[in-house]
């Protein structure tokens, strides 16, 4: 069955107002920008975001009033520092704000994905990330350490909370009508994201055939029964790379610095890159085709050819 949607309707049936959503958990590559842009025009409200290193897409939907929470181990324009929008938001108590470190979001979504409540660690002890955190709980090891059968020593643990977002929304190359899906590259915590959440909505650069993607069973890291909705939407990572496709729009990401400083150039950067375009089409035809193919592969670097006969 084809699970092949437009943007407007996968975003529109799959992220009501409330939901938890993860996304970029790819680090900085393939964050669902479009996809975040159709978030904001839909004016979906009371979101709690998640994910590691968020880029500027947190940003902008905190920007735009869409998230009330943030699960995250970073936000702000991994290029140049802070992010104003989320500062403004954090700085007058708009926005909660759940700290934790990137392998903790990681263990949190595994755990998510496994099913259990939480995932046991020896991460972030010594340190205050834990500190009045509700992610974190302080438990003691039902084994000993293992230093010799006499030893009666347990040692002190903390649990990290399980995160089992409403929906995942992750950018890959290509995917069939089914949603399997190929993806090269940084995974980050794209595949625990994807087994931890309740609905899935995958964003490919293309749509092929099923053959394609048969063709190379190992590359398909999401199989197509974990996905809700498939949405082909070329260059919807845009700003961020994506592997095979384009580079980072480096200069994009300064000029939203620049652009962002206060609520007023924010909303005025929102009204014309994500307001003022009905899709991302509209969006790339003001980015410019000269841009645009600046943007693209120079230097291909294609893998050897794999035979999976016999």
């Amino acid at each position: 069955m084809s699970k092949l949607r437009s943007m407007h309707d996968a975003i529109a049936d799959l992220v009501p107002d409330g939901a938890s959503v993860a996304l970029g958990l790819q680090m900085e590559q393939m964050i669902p920008f479009a996809a975040g842009h159709e978030i904001i025009r839909q004016q979906k409200r009371g979101l709690t975001l998640v994910g590691p290193i968020s880029d500027t897409l947190f940003d902008q939907l905190i920007g735009a009033g869409c998230a009330e929470k943030v699960i995250a181990a970073w936000v702000g324009n991994v290029m140049m520092g802070s992010a104003y929008n989320f500062r403004r938001a954090v700085e007058e108590g708009g926005l909660k704000v759940v700290n934790l470190t990137n392998f903790a979001v990681a263990l949190a979504l595994q755990a998510g994905a496994m099913g259990v409540p939480f995932f046991p660690t020896r991460t972030a002890r010594g340190s205050d990330t834990a500190r009045g955190n509700e992610f974190f709980a302080e438990i003691e090891s039902p084994f000993p350490l293992g230093r010799g059968e006499s030893s009666r020593e347990q040692e002190k643990l903390h649990a990290v909370r399980a995160i089992t977002p409403d929906v995942t929304i992750v950018h890959v190359q290509r995917a069939d009508r089914e949603g399997n899906a190929h993806c090269w590259g940084n995974f980050g915590v794209m595949i625990e994201g994807i087994r931890a959440a309740k609905r899935v909505i995958v964003v490919a650069e293309e749509i092929v055939a099923a053959e394609v993607i048969a063709s190379d069973p190992n590359r398909t890291v999401i199989p197509g029964f974990l996905v809700n909705a498939v949405v082909e939407c070329a260059y919807g990572a845009h700003p961020s790379p994506v592997q095979g496709y384009y580079k980072r729009d480096d200069a994009f990401f300064r000029q939203y610095h620049e652009q962002t400083k206060t609520k007023q150039d924010s909303d005025a950067w929102l009204s014309r890159w994500v307001h003022g375009v009905t899709d991302r089409r509209a969006y790339m035809n003001q980015l410019g085709g000269c841009r645009v193919d600046d943007l693209g592969v120079k230097q291909h670097a294609y893998a050897a050819q794999a035979d999976f006969g016999y």
